[in-house]
């Protein structure tokens, strides 16, 4: 009982220093912390038997109040209807419903809610109040006891409402009847999203529903192919022109593409040039595609455009070739009035355009990607596994704003993973918020990264609506590295980068479990491309890639934006880690080391085989010449040898596995080292805004652009020699177990197998015939790109 007491009571407004408790080693500050709370009202995070729908967080009690309806209700002097609204009361805290004009029986189904822990008082007030009114507008009153509140448990029926005779302040009955249900629940209870809390009573209009858990879904996007094909009989203005520079403008929305100047320099060009744009049904906006010729350096003279809905293109699940369609060209000008004109033109353009829904659209970094099905949902196969998301609470944040010379936080996280977001409740002027909220999303592959963050609410009442929402800090949790069946309850540091430097924000207590519906299709995902075909067959470039990324980003920050309520744009890009691939000294170093870090081992190796040939201790350099000449005798056991080398090394570390998920490094982010002007010019806005002289700017932001290409090769090859050490290192337990399975088959093969025939058989698979060759990866190559890498870790 004290324990739920003190769980309660924790979402109380703190004014204390929230630094006061944290571990003043900085050894131990920034670390993961294994916790073990008692999920589910008593279950530990040790027992992993099937759950149910609120088994990963802690129970939290809620008295509950519904208020029905009214019927009888008089108005004041018996002249036209009254305008009745219910006011809730609770010691210090009150809350009221909709009012209703001129109504005498009224209908509001509304629920109010607190925590059992911040009830102060035995009694209940609950008053019908008439707007219309002045100065006693009591209509009548109910007084309920605390004690006698019944509790409901779901799955329990919701208690039925009753109807009560209204009282006056004397406790004599007055005319009018209220209807109401009264009782006490947890988190887990239906009423629960929609109740409105009563300690929230500051908070009005739309900052009620701001402050309620929500859960969002990204649009469905789509890559938008338009293959520019040749235009016909094209009017110049210009007659005399004899080679006349002509390009296509394509737009959708703000995005604008253009073509190369076409090489047949007369009036019937020729391009077949493809232009990619990401769009998101329902689609809102026209395709605008312009022809254009280039009159002087800095400018261009509109041949004509034309107009295309996106509702009638093409929905293509393979690359066969579409039909091509030609379009009337129409010439828009506007007169001296202001007035838009329209003249038909006899020029056209031949346009191949679909929507290709082979592909998938990245609208993440694909190190943190959580979703890799394609477009099409023809082309998806079916789940393997759930994954549940229990945000618990958070401890010792730091104080983001000043209200009346006061330190506050309003802080709520928002979870994405696929094309589902979630975001809790938010929790008003606490330093140690509790959410307790239970989220479950289906997983199509195991390879996969779920992000959590923790932000700031400031568009609350009385705060200025110009202000973004504050960053508080961002986990993420790659789910290869998640053991199935087993409930991980972790508290995670909030680390924020900012031009100041790194700070440590706070923590925030996750409880998260991986179930597989069947383990062999779960290891077969393995073996299987990270990406739909089509991403290979038909591969988009680095440009393409980098560009569609942009336009998904805003495409979908835009759409949740205008969300009721609004999921805010700076929560989504931060979610998307938009503009986290521009140039970082810090990052490069970061890149700089974890290769290092690579080549360790190889470094390792040589310093040993050199100590070997110095002679440095004979009695290792007599054992390496035996074990030379051994394997010299005998071929056949060397690849065998290293198999069941590289099999016992794997089983030897198997019991120095890692146990937890992998967390925010600031040691291999550089973090704690990075200087202030190398964080300045990491926030520095793109182009520049700190030079003055024009030329050193346009040089300074070519730099930037080409290290941040230097910069992704290199945190690349990091990547890939991360995924190799990890083969081994039990990261990734299924992954490491099948290269085990597979190392231990290998051996037993390859030591019955004469060396000449496996050879052979190598040699002339590497030289096989391009008809026997799949454009699609190997199975080595697929199974290396799933496994995990440290790029987890970074900030």
């Amino acid at each position: 009982m004290a324990n739920q007491n003190s769980n309660q009571n924790q979402n109380r407004s703190q004014n204390q220093n929230p630094n006061a408790n944290r571990n003043p080693n900085p050894e131990e500050d920034f670390n993961l912390r294994e916790t073990s709370p008692a999920l589910g009202g008593g279950r530990v995070s040790g027992n992993d038997r099937a759950g149910t729908a609120f088994d990963l967080v802690e129970e939290m009690h809620y008295l509950y109040v519904r208020v029905v309806k009214a019927k009888e209700v008089p108005a004041k002097d018996g002249n036209g209807g009254p305008s009745p609204f219910v006011e809730v009361k609770l010691g210090g805290f009150k809350s009221v419903t909709k009012h209703f004009t001129n109504v005498s029986n009224p209908e509001w189904n509304q629920v109010f809610s607190i925590l059992t822990g911040r009830i102060q008082v035995p009694l209940i007030e609950i008053l019908v109040k008439d707007k219309d009114r002045s100065g006693d507008d009591l209509v009548g009153m109910l007084v309920v006891d605390i004690t006698d509140v019944p509790k409901r448990v779901p799955p329990d029926s919701p208690l039925a409402p009753q109807w009560y005779r209204l009282e006056n302040a004397k406790r004599e009955r007055v005319t009018g009847e209220l209807m109401l249900a009264v009782w006490l629940g947890t988190q887990a209870d239906e009423a629960f999203p929609e109740a409105w809390q009563l300690d929230a009573s500051a908070i009005s209009g739309d900052g009620v529903t701001s402050i309620k858990s929500k859960v969002y879904l990204s649009p469905r996007l789509w890559y938008l192919r338009v293959n520019v094909i040749e235009a016909q009989e094209l009017q110049l203005c210009d007659k005399n022109k004899q080679q006349p520079e002509i390009f296509v403008k394509a737009c959708i929305g703000n995005m604008m593409l253009r073509t190369k100047i076409s090489q047949s320099r007369n009036v019937c060009p020729l391009w077949n040039e493809d232009l990619m744009f990401a769009v998101a049904e329902p689609f809102e906006e026209q395709l605008v595609v312009s022809v254009e010729a280039k009159i002087d350096p800095n400018k261009d003279e509109s041949l004509g455009k034309c107009m295309i809905p996106l509702q009638g293109v093409e929905k293509r699940l393979n690359f066969r070739p579409p039909l091509g369609r030609w379009y009337n060209l129409d010439k828009h000008t506007v007169s001296g009035d202001g007035k838009s004109n329209v003249t038909k033109l006899n020029s056209r353009i031949h346009l191949r355009i679909t929507l290709d829904g082979g592909y998938h659209v990245l609208d993440e970094l694909t190190h943190y990607i959580s979703d890799l099905r394609p477009t099409a949902k023809q082309l998806w196969k079916p789940p393997i596994g759930v994954l549940e998301l229990g945000i618990l609470n958070a401890k010792n944040l730091s104080s983001m704003k000043t209200k009346d010379g006061q330190g506050m936080t309003d802080a709520y996280c928002v979870a994405k993973y696929g094309p589902k977001w979630i975001r809790t409740r938010t929790i008003l002027n606490s330093f140690n918020p509790m959410w307790n909220e239970q989220y479950t999303w289906e997983v199509f592959d195991p390879c996969t990264v779920i992000t959590i963050g923790v932000f700031d609410n400031c568009h609350l009442q009385g705060q200025n609506g110009g202000v973004n929402d504050s960053r508080i800090g961002k986990v993420r949790i790659r789910l290869s590295t998640l053991e199935t069946d087993r409930v991980y309850t972790h508290l995670y540091p909030l680390i924020v980068l900012s031009p100041c430097g790194m700070k440590k924000m706070g923590e925030i207590q996750l409880a998260v479990r991986f179930s597989c519906c069947s383990l062999f299709d779960l290891l077969q995902m393995y073996s299987r491309p990270m990406l739909p075909n089509l991403h290979y067959l038909h591969p988009l470039t680095c440009h393409q890639i980098d560009s569609l990324r942009y336009q998904a980003t805003q495409i979908v920050s835009m759409r949740l934006s205008r969300a009721e309520p609004p999921l805010r744009k700076e929560a989504v890009e931060y979610m998307l880690d938009v503009g986290s691939n521009m140039w970082s000294i810090r990052r490069s170093k970061a890149n700089h080391y974890r290769i290092s870090g690579i080549l360790s081992g190889f470094i390792a190796f040589c310093k040993w085989f050199d100590q070997v040939c110095t002679w440095k201790n004979p009695f290792i350099t007599i054992l390496v010449h035996i074990f030379f000449l051994t394997l010299v005798c005998f071929p056949w056991m060397i690849l065998s040898t290293i198999f069941i080398y590289i099999f016992l090394i794997g089983t030897w570390n198997y019991r120095g596995r890692p146990r937890h998920p992998p967390h925010m490094d600031i040691r291999l982010s550089q973090a704690d080292t990075a200087h202030n002007d190398e964080l300045d010019e990491e926030f520095d806005t793109f182009p520049t805004s700190q030079k003055n002289n024009e030329v050193v700017k346009m040089r300074y932001d070519r730099l930037r652009v080409v290290a941040s290409r230097v910069q992704t090769v290199a945190g690349d090859l990091a990547t890939q020699g991360e995924r190799f050490y990890n083969l081994l290192s039990w990261r990734d337990p299924r992954a490491t177990a099948l290269f085990l399975i597979f190392c231990l088959i290998a051996s037993i093969v390859l030591y019955v197998t004469p060396p000449k025939a496996v050879v052979i058989i190598i040699g002339f698979y590497a030289m096989r015939h391009p008809r026997f060759r799949d454009r699609l990866p190997c199975y080595p190559i697929s199974f290396l790109r799933r496994l995990p890498a440290r790029t987890d870790s970074l900030l």
